[in-house]
């Protein structure tokens, strides 16, 4: 049976995928358009939480990276925001071979450390920077599922790809007529409320 680590790390693993599952197919222009008010887009997303998995599994533990995150550029001005999309420059090809390494960083903090390894998350409030790194794969997973989720929805949009389209997918098979039925119903009951 796997111990608590692997478990907490494989919902990590998971997150990843599942991010990563949602630009599978798309052209490079439609992974990066701006899908919100805020310029949410579905390369931004991967990019943020290889990012955050950069800092939070590399500098919190002491276990550096030869990886730049996206605001410590030499010689560039960045943008605060600059996770949450792919400049000018980056092609997605590169940010994804970037996630990829930041991903393959955290994941050898994960296995060389214990559950309970003390770290210091520098950006955090004095008083609630020391952690260990079982909170900080948890926060990590969460914090990836929430985007994982933005995600579904934006690659929905976008063509109508939903789900994991593997096992565990927990969509209804419906076909196009049936889901057209359920969101009018779903429409009804909304408008009986307002």
């Amino acid at each position: 049976m796997a111990d608590l680590k692997e478990h907490l790390h494989g919902y990590l693993r998971a997150q990843r995928s599942a991010l990563l599952l949602k630009l599978e197919g798309l052209p490079e222009r439609e992974a990066r358009l701006p899908r919100t008010p805020t310029g949410t887009n579905l390369l931004g997303l991967v990019k943020h939480s290889a990012a955050c998995e950069l800092g939070y599994f590399g500098e919190t533990f002491g276990r550096p990276s030869e990886l730049t995150l996206p605001w410590d550029r030499p010689g560039v001005d960045s943008d605060d925001n600059e996770d949450m999309f792919a400049i000018e420059g980056e092609s997605m090809a590169e940010v994804l071979e970037w996630s990829h390494a930041c991903f393959a960083h955290a994941d050898a903090t994960i296995e060389a450390l214990p559950l309970d390894a003390p770290g210091a998350v520098a950006w955090w409030p004095e008083d609630r920077r020391g952690v260990t790194l079982g909170q900080i794969i948890v926060h990590m997973a969460l914090d990836e599922a929430r985007h994982a989720g933005h995600a579904d929805i934006l690659r929905e949009q976008i063509d109508g790809r939903v789900g994991l389209r593997s096992e565990g997918n927990n969509l209804p098979e419906w076909d196009e007529g049936r889901w057209a039925g359920y969101v009018e119903r779903l429409t009804r009951i909304a408008d009986l409320h307002a």
